[in-house]
């Protein structure tokens, strides 16, 4: 039993609220715990240079985070004049994972721009955002098909990912930043719900960890991704 009174393998609580963001396409705010990110879906009638007369649309993303959502107060990164190095990979991240699970030849010459900002961090930001966002893209996706727009969505699957690490010798699931900030080993599994893997970002905070240990932490995210699955769906046909 964890100090959340969570067992091994469960996931925090988790809710997705729909339509937080009155005028983007598609939005969603999505809560795991502590962590709570806002994801936000906007569609542009254009593309990047390297895609003009593609017929190929795009799928990207931007990451931030409040200046009070950790518990000390941070520098916002517009006054700095630039984004750090942590907040480009993440936002790469993101747009890789959607890209993943989107033909971009039937969305058209269209860009997906999903903004994902960091209201309450307790661990698992990432992870957070990319699941809502999968939830934000396909409402704006249903909005565009709603309005005749596309002939219909280019989804082809669905997106989620969890954070998973090795605790005082124990693996985890859905670490909360105390156990973040103390495991010996975490990993951030990008997972589709046909079995795929997208990204996997493994750490051995201390010693190596083995193999075994790995294939733990990845047993752990199959499941936890199984139950966001589930929970993206619910929301979908309830939205």
């Amino acid at each position: 039993m964890r100090l959340s009174g969570r067992t091994a393998d469960a996931l925090r609580d988790i809710s997705f609220t729909t339509g937080f963001a009155r005028h983007a396409e598609g939005s969603c705010l999505v809560r795991m715990g502590g962590t709570e990110v806002l994801c936000a879906a906007s569609v542009e009638g254009r593309v990047p240079p390297f895609l003009r007369n593609s017929g190929q649309g795009w799928i990207t993303a931007e990451y931030g985070m409040l200046p009070r959502a950790t518990h000390t107060r941070g520098e916002r990164e517009a006054a700095r004049g630039r984004q750090s190095g942590r907040t480009q990979e993440i936002q790469r991240l993101i747009g890789r994972s959607l890209r993943a699970v989107v033909d971009r030849s039937r969305l058209g010459e269209l860009t997906v721009t999903l903004d994902c900002d960091v209201l309450n961090a307790d661990g698992g930001t990432r992870c957070a955002a990319i699941t809502g966002a999968y939830v934000a893209l396909a409402l704006a996706l249903r909005h565009l098909e709603r309005m005749k727009v596309i002939a219909r969505s280019p989804l082809t699957g669905q997106v989620a990912a969890v954070s998973c690490g090795i605790v005082a010798g124990a693996a985890l699931l859905d670490l909360d930043y105390a156990e973040d900030s103390a495991a010996d080993a975490d990993a951030n599994f990008v997972l589709t719900e046909a079995g795929g893997i997208v990204e996997v970002q493994g750490t051995a905070e201390r010693a190596p960890f083995s193999e075994p240990d790995f294939l733990s932490l990845m047993a752990l995210a199959r499941a936890g991704c199984a139950q966001l699955f589930a929970l993206q769906s619910a929301t979908l046909e309830a939205a």
